[in-house]
């Protein structure tokens, strides 16, 4: 061979291929639950992605529709485990709009400041997550030692850790223990300073720059057509959130700062993961020294057996994933006739079709775990 002949090296390496059909799943153990993705391959390069779901699939609306408010709390915040206050409190005030019901004043700044606590614990598991599917193992022990502190204080709250059952239709199930705002916020500040060796282990790595900048970029306006919202949505410039363009709960009274980034790559998604923290810090800390100031009842005093009166109302909200709405339906029974679940992970999902297109097979699972999903969250 002379010097100046050139060999093709890469896709093909210059002879006739035959694209391959790949399946990644349904039980892979760096996707979030039980998804699967049908992959068609030239070489390296994926060509053609389809996300296929449904493997968890239980019907959870239709069992909405057999059971009471009580129980449909329960079901509420299994759909996506790690949003499961969210969740039901999206149920809770859906039925308290139908009902015509305000909750008093001090459960509203509560259910504000476990919401956003609820969102702390959410994205430190994909903080912690997320590196370690890219190959770095150390994130996952500091994200799960502060999601402990707060995990400590929601238990002491609601008797719960995972699944709180502590929403319920006309405030919170129970008063907090005395003086357990003080406890909170020693945790808040407890996670904030654990943050900030988990902020300096990642944002500046240069691994994991290399992993995830100019990978997998979503623009806002495909970001925008999908449906997509939250983290994800924002990571691509898309200027969305509930808490500030459609207020609910206290939020009309906070200045809720909106974390964006313009880039819609896998660093950007992560990068507003991370900085939201401090955001949902911030806010909850807020709402806890305006509830230490409240005193009263956290719950209007229902029937044993609630019927709200025939009529229909649309409630979604900023949960950590995106906008998680529902849609609900009464016809003067004490259970729903319909209730129409929105979740974040279902539309997010749907763009892997785009994001996938072009890249290579070792960009693949980078690009899968900075979507930030829940299959139960998806599969419903």
């Amino acid at each position: 061979m002379s010097a100046r002949e050139e060999v093709v090296v890469g896709v093909g390496a210059g002879t006739e291929t035959t694209d391959m059909v790949l399946n990644i799943g349904p039980q892979h153990p760096s996707t979030h639950g039980v998804l699967r993705l049908r992959l068609r391959l030239d070489g390296e390069r994926v060509t053609e992605c389809e996300p296929i779901v449904g493997y968890m699939h239980r019907g959870a609306e239709k069992l909405y529709e057999v059971r009471d408010y009580r129980q449909i709390m329960l079901l509420a915040n299994r759909h996506d485990w790690l949003s499961a206050f969210c969740s039901e409190l999206g149920v809770a005030l859906a039925a308290e709009r139908l009902a015509g019901i305000e909750a008093p004043e001090r459960a509203v700044w509560l259910r504000t400041a476990l919401a956003e606590m609820n969102r702390v614990l959410n994205h430190l598991m994909f903080l912690g997550s997320y590196p370690l599917e890219i190959g770095a193992i150390t994130p996952m022990f500091y994200a799960f030692t502060e999601r402990e502190r707060l995990q400590a204080v929601f238990e002491e709250a609601s008797g719960g850790r995972i699944h709180y059952m502590y929403n319920c239709v006309g405030g919170l199930k129970a008063d907090v223990p005395e003086g357990w705002e003080d406890r909170a916020r020693t945790a808040l500040d407890e996670v904030e300073h654990g943050m900030a060796r988990l902020d300096k282990l990642v944002r500046h790595n240069e691994i994991f720059a290399a992993r995830t900048k100019g990978v997998g970029i979503l623009d806002a306006a495909t970001a925008a057509a999908y449906g997509a919202s939250g983290p994800v949505a924002r990571g691509s410039g898309l200027d969305f959130d509930l808490r500030r363009d459609e207020p609910y709960l206290a939020y009309g009274e906070l200045d809720v700062p909106v974390v964006l980034r313009e880039e819609g790559d896998c660093y950007a998604r992560f990068m507003v993961l991370l900085d939201q923290v401090q955001v949902s810090i911030d806010l909850a800390r807020a709402c806890l020294d305006k509830a230490a100031t409240l005193d009263g009842p956290v719950n209007v005093k229902l029937p044993k057996i609630f019927k709200p009166p025939a009529g229909e109302t649309y409630v979604w909200t900023e949960n950590p994933l995106g906008a998680n709405g529902y849609y609900l339906v009464s016809t003067g029974d004490k259970t729903p006739y319909r209730l129409k679940l929105r979740s974040a992970s279902y539309s997010n999902v749907q763009a892997l079709t785009t994001l996938m297109t072009g890249c290579l097979i070792p960009d693949m699972i980078a690009i899968l775990g900075s979507m930030f999903f829940v299959v139960g969250d998806i599969d419903k």
